[in-house]
Protein backbone atom coordinates (compact mmCIF):
# COMPACT_ATOMS: atom_id res chain seq x y z
CA UNK A 1 0.00 0.00 0.00
CA UNK A 2 1.08 3.58 -0.62
CA UNK A 3 0.24 6.60 1.48
CA UNK A 4 0.04 10.24 0.44
CA UNK A 5 1.52 11.61 3.67
CA UNK A 6 3.28 10.47 6.82
CA UNK A 7 0.08 11.36 8.66
CA UNK A 8 -1.82 8.80 6.56
CA UNK A 9 0.84 6.18 7.26
CA UNK A 10 0.80 6.83 11.01
CA UNK A 11 -3.01 6.84 11.07
CA UNK A 12 -3.14 3.46 9.35
CA UNK A 13 -0.62 1.89 11.71
CA UNK A 14 -2.43 3.20 14.80
CA UNK A 15 -5.81 2.00 13.53
CA UNK A 16 -4.39 -1.47 13.01
CA UNK A 17 -2.77 -1.51 16.43
CA UNK A 18 -5.96 -0.48 18.18
CA UNK A 19 -8.09 -3.05 16.34
CA UNK A 20 -5.70 -5.94 16.99
CA UNK A 21 -5.29 -5.12 20.67
CA UNK A 22 -1.69 -3.86 20.58
CA UNK A 23 -2.95 -1.12 22.88
CA UNK A 24 -5.35 -2.15 25.62
CA UNK A 25 -8.73 -0.51 25.92
CA UNK A 26 -8.27 2.42 28.30
CA UNK A 27 -4.56 2.76 27.47
CA UNK A 28 -3.13 6.25 27.23
CA UNK A 29 -1.37 7.21 24.00
CA UNK A 30 1.50 9.69 24.24
CA UNK A 31 2.60 11.61 21.17
CA UNK A 32 6.31 11.57 21.99
CA UNK A 33 6.36 7.82 22.63
CA UNK A 34 4.46 7.08 19.43
CA UNK A 35 6.76 9.32 17.39
CA UNK A 36 9.80 7.51 18.78
CA UNK A 37 8.29 4.07 18.16
CA UNK A 38 7.41 4.92 14.56
CA UNK A 39 10.54 6.91 13.76
CA UNK A 40 8.74 10.10 12.78
CA UNK A 41 8.42 13.62 14.15
CA UNK A 42 5.68 14.74 16.51
CA UNK A 43 3.77 16.58 13.77
CA UNK A 44 2.41 13.61 11.75
CA UNK A 45 1.61 11.81 15.00
CA UNK A 46 -0.33 14.78 16.31
CA UNK A 47 -2.25 15.09 13.03
CA UNK A 48 -2.93 11.35 12.92
CA UNK A 49 -4.27 11.38 16.47
CA UNK A 50 -6.68 14.17 15.54
CA UNK A 51 -7.95 12.02 12.67
CA UNK A 52 -8.31 8.97 14.88
CA UNK A 53 -10.11 10.98 17.55
CA UNK A 54 -12.64 12.15 14.94
CA UNK A 55 -13.15 8.52 13.85
CA UNK A 56 -13.62 7.26 17.42
CA UNK A 57 -10.44 5.19 17.68
CA UNK A 58 -9.26 7.35 20.58
CA UNK A 59 -10.83 9.96 22.80
CA UNK A 60 -9.70 12.78 25.04
CA UNK A 61 -10.22 12.22 28.76
CA UNK A 62 -9.89 15.05 31.26
CA UNK A 63 -6.70 14.86 33.34
CA UNK A 64 -5.56 11.82 31.38
CA UNK A 65 -5.15 12.83 27.76
CA UNK A 66 -5.81 10.65 24.74
CA UNK A 67 -6.86 7.07 25.44
CA UNK A 68 -8.19 4.06 23.58
CA UNK A 69 -11.89 4.08 24.54
CA UNK A 70 -13.60 1.19 26.24
CA UNK A 71 -16.21 -0.74 24.26
CA UNK A 72 -19.87 0.09 24.87
CA UNK A 73 -21.69 -3.27 25.12
CA UNK A 74 -25.16 -1.92 24.42
CA UNK A 75 -23.96 -0.49 21.08
CA UNK A 76 -22.30 -3.61 19.74
CA UNK A 77 -25.38 -5.22 18.17
CA UNK A 78 -26.15 -2.12 16.13
CA UNK A 79 -22.51 -1.79 15.09
CA UNK A 80 -22.50 -5.42 13.92
CA UNK A 81 -25.65 -4.89 11.84
CA UNK A 82 -24.17 -1.76 10.26
CA UNK A 83 -21.00 -3.66 9.45
CA UNK A 84 -23.00 -6.32 7.65
CA UNK A 85 -24.85 -3.76 5.56
CA UNK A 86 -21.91 -1.55 4.61
CA UNK A 87 -19.32 -4.28 4.15
CA UNK A 88 -21.70 -6.25 1.95
CA UNK A 89 -21.97 -3.16 -0.25
CA UNK A 90 -18.20 -2.56 -0.33
CA UNK A 91 -17.50 -6.20 -1.11
CA UNK A 92 -19.93 -6.23 -4.03
CA UNK A 93 -18.48 -3.01 -5.46
CA UNK A 94 -14.90 -4.23 -4.96
CA UNK A 95 -15.59 -7.50 -6.78
CA UNK A 96 -16.82 -5.59 -9.80
CA UNK A 97 -13.39 -3.92 -9.99
CA UNK A 98 -11.25 -6.90 -8.96
CA UNK A 99 -8.41 -7.39 -11.46
CA UNK A 100 -5.96 -10.29 -11.49
CA UNK A 101 -3.20 -8.22 -9.87
CA UNK A 102 -5.52 -7.01 -7.10
CA UNK A 103 -6.68 -10.56 -6.48
CA UNK A 104 -3.04 -11.57 -6.13
CA UNK A 105 -2.57 -8.82 -3.52
CA UNK A 106 -5.37 -10.37 -1.49
CA UNK A 107 -3.84 -13.81 -1.92
CA UNK A 108 -0.51 -12.49 -0.68
CA UNK A 109 -2.15 -11.09 2.45
CA UNK A 110 -3.87 -14.45 2.90
CA UNK A 111 -0.50 -16.16 2.73
CA UNK A 112 0.78 -13.87 5.48
CA UNK A 113 -2.29 -14.81 7.54
CA UNK A 114 -1.49 -18.50 7.08
CA UNK A 115 2.11 -17.96 8.19
CA UNK A 116 0.94 -16.05 11.27
CA UNK A 117 -1.41 -18.90 12.19
CA UNK A 118 1.38 -21.44 11.81
CA UNK A 119 3.60 -19.28 14.02
CA UNK A 120 0.76 -18.90 16.56
CA UNK A 121 1.27 -15.12 16.42
CA UNK A 122 -2.20 -13.85 17.29
CA UNK A 123 -1.50 -10.16 16.72
CA UNK A 124 -0.03 -10.94 13.31
CA UNK A 125 -3.16 -12.97 12.51
CA UNK A 126 -5.35 -10.06 13.51
CA UNK A 127 -3.22 -7.63 11.52
CA UNK A 128 -3.41 -9.76 8.38
CA UNK A 129 -7.19 -9.94 8.78
CA UNK A 130 -7.44 -6.15 9.02
CA UNK A 131 -5.28 -5.71 5.93
CA UNK A 132 -7.24 -8.31 3.97
CA UNK A 133 -10.55 -6.58 4.61
CA UNK A 134 -9.43 -3.04 4.01
CA UNK A 135 -7.41 -3.86 0.89
CA UNK A 136 -10.58 -5.43 -0.48
CA UNK A 137 -12.81 -2.56 0.58
CA UNK A 138 -10.49 0.08 -0.87
CA UNK A 139 -11.03 -1.48 -4.30
CA UNK A 140 -14.69 -0.43 -4.15
CA UNK A 141 -13.61 3.21 -4.59
CA UNK A 142 -16.32 4.41 -2.21
CA UNK A 143 -14.38 6.61 0.23
CA UNK A 144 -17.35 7.77 2.29
CA UNK A 145 -18.60 4.24 2.89
CA UNK A 146 -15.04 3.15 3.69
CA UNK A 147 -14.76 5.99 6.22
CA UNK A 148 -17.95 4.85 7.98
CA UNK A 149 -16.64 1.27 8.11
CA UNK A 150 -13.38 2.49 9.68
CA UNK A 151 -15.47 4.24 12.35
CA UNK A 152 -17.39 1.02 13.02
CA UNK A 153 -14.21 -1.04 13.31
CA UNK A 154 -12.96 1.37 15.99
CA UNK A 155 -15.90 0.35 18.17
CA UNK A 156 -16.00 -3.38 17.41
CA UNK A 157 -14.80 -6.14 19.81
CA UNK A 158 -12.34 -7.89 17.47
CA UNK A 159 -10.15 -9.13 20.30
CA UNK A 160 -13.08 -11.17 21.65
CA UNK A 161 -13.44 -13.15 18.41
CA UNK A 162 -10.29 -15.24 18.64
CA UNK A 163 -10.22 -16.10 22.34
CA UNK A 164 -10.93 -19.67 21.27
CA UNK A 165 -7.90 -21.10 19.49
CA UNK A 166 -9.84 -22.53 16.58
CA UNK A 167 -11.08 -19.14 15.31
CA UNK A 168 -7.92 -18.16 13.35
CA UNK A 169 -8.00 -21.45 11.45
CA UNK A 170 -11.67 -20.96 10.63
CA UNK A 171 -10.95 -17.36 9.62
CA UNK A 172 -8.35 -18.64 7.18
CA UNK A 173 -10.85 -21.11 5.69
CA UNK A 174 -13.49 -18.39 5.36
CA UNK A 175 -11.07 -16.09 3.54
CA UNK A 176 -10.11 -18.95 1.24
CA UNK A 177 -13.76 -19.64 0.45
CA UNK A 178 -14.22 -16.00 -0.46
CA UNK A 179 -11.08 -15.98 -2.63
CA UNK A 180 -12.07 -19.18 -4.41
CA UNK A 181 -15.47 -17.79 -5.36
CA UNK A 182 -13.94 -14.47 -6.39
CA UNK A 183 -11.40 -16.29 -8.59
CA UNK A 184 -14.19 -18.28 -10.22
CA UNK A 185 -16.14 -15.10 -10.95
CA UNK A 186 -18.93 -16.11 -8.57
CA UNK A 187 -19.45 -12.61 -7.20
CA UNK A 188 -22.76 -13.34 -5.53
CA UNK A 189 -21.27 -16.33 -3.77
CA UNK A 190 -18.20 -14.32 -2.75
CA UNK A 191 -20.36 -11.60 -1.21
CA UNK A 192 -22.31 -14.17 0.79
CA UNK A 193 -19.05 -15.81 1.87
CA UNK A 194 -17.84 -12.46 3.21
CA UNK A 195 -21.12 -11.83 5.03
CA UNK A 196 -20.95 -15.28 6.61
CA UNK A 197 -17.34 -14.59 7.62
CA UNK A 198 -18.44 -11.44 9.47
CA UNK A 199 -21.34 -13.30 11.09
CA UNK A 200 -19.02 -16.08 12.24
CA UNK A 201 -16.72 -13.56 13.86
CA UNK A 202 -19.66 -12.20 15.82
CA UNK A 203 -20.68 -15.69 16.90
CA UNK A 204 -17.10 -16.50 17.94
CA UNK A 205 -17.08 -13.47 20.21
CA UNK A 206 -20.00 -15.07 22.09
CA UNK A 207 -21.99 -11.85 21.99
CA UNK A 208 -25.79 -11.50 22.07
CA UNK A 209 -27.60 -12.68 18.98
CA UNK A 210 -27.90 -9.97 16.33
CA UNK A 211 -28.48 -9.71 12.63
Amino acid sequence: MTFETKQDWVSDILRERIIVGYYDRGAKLKQAELAEQLGVSITPVREALLTLEAEGYIKGVRHKGLVVPELVPEQLGEIFELRLMLERELTAKALSKLSADKLEELNEIQRSLAKAIEAEDLQAVRTANVRFHFRLYELAERPQTLHFVRVLWAKYPFTLQDIKRERPTRMRAEHESFLQKATQGDHEGAVEAMVEHIRNGWRAANLPKAG
